[in-house]
């Protein structure tokens, strides 16, 4: 032990370890040097600002630079179809020559969502709900219901929809919303050909009254007078709605 000791002590010894020190320094500027010319460290081209750009004029760019590219798609609303979304390296980038660029854009096949079950709820829960799904509000329209703001009925391009229903996503879809009125307002019975007693048992049902009495003519059997006008008028080809209560007037004949 003493003996390898006094060799540590040597001049030999040192010479050694600065030959050992010397080998490896040089190993490894070499090493460095190397992989600096295979990489070609600080070469290479900024990668230009594909964002916002048509693919096509992307795909040209890129040829002209010398890089390879993917393409992937994701549906956005209200972007047009083929516009670059993302990039990947960002722009600027410092790469090599036929390094891959990878490009989001904008797919020009429309998915299709169900359509959600919104009847009976309210406008502004459905905006929301519409919104959520991807789906746009078209026009709204109101019809007599008890429950103002409700949503009653939903159409897509002139067909009613069903929850469930299959739609292309970004639809305008058309609400049809209650008007807070339908508990004040009746449908008008039509009385012409009626006898009085059968008048005011169908007004009395529709919980609306008789008004003024007027006979036309001569009228010996009151009892069988039937009824040829009325007022307000029933109108078949239109909507009849009064409010609950109104009197109706009546004129009578036995003729």
């Amino acid at each position: 032990m003493s003996k390898f000791f006094s060799y540590l002590a040597t001049p030999e010894f040192r010479k050694q370890v600065i030959i050992a020190f010397a080998v490896v320094v040089v190993l490894l500027f070499t090493l460095f040097i190397s992989l600096r010319y295979y990489t070609r460290h600080g070469e290479g081209r900024p990668v230009p600002n594909l964002k916002g750009l048509n693919i096509e004029k992307a795909i040209a760019i890129l040829e002209q630079e010398g890089f390879r590219y993917q393409i992937d798609s994701v549906f956005i609303l209200d972007k047009p179809a083929g516009l670059v979304t993302e990039q990947d390296p960002d722009a600027n980038t410092n790469v090599k020559e036929n390094r891959m660029i990878y490009l989001t854009i904008v797919s020009s096949q429309t998915p299709d969502v169900s359509f959600p079950d919104v009847v009976d709820k309210t406008f502004i829960e459905v905006k929301a709900i519409l919104s959520n799904y991807g789906l746009k509000l078209g026009d709204t329209s109101y019809t007599s219901d008890i429950a103002r703001d409700a949503v009653l009925a939903c159409s897509y391009a002139g067909q009613k929809l069903q929850a469930g229903q299959k739609i292309p996503k970004g639809s305008r879809i058309d609400l049809v919303l209650g008007d807070g009125q339908g508990a004040s307002e009746v449908e008008l019975p039509n009385l012409v050909g009626l006898t009085l007693s059968e008048a005011m048992f169908s007004l009395k049902g529709a919980s609306l009254g008789v008004g003024e009495l007027t006979y036309e003519g001569f009228v010996q059997d009151t009892a069988n007078a039937v009824i040829k006008k009325q007022y307000p008028e029933y109108r078949p080809d239109s909507l009849n709605k009064v409010n609950i209560g109104t009197k109706i007037n009546l004129i009578l004949s036995n003729d």
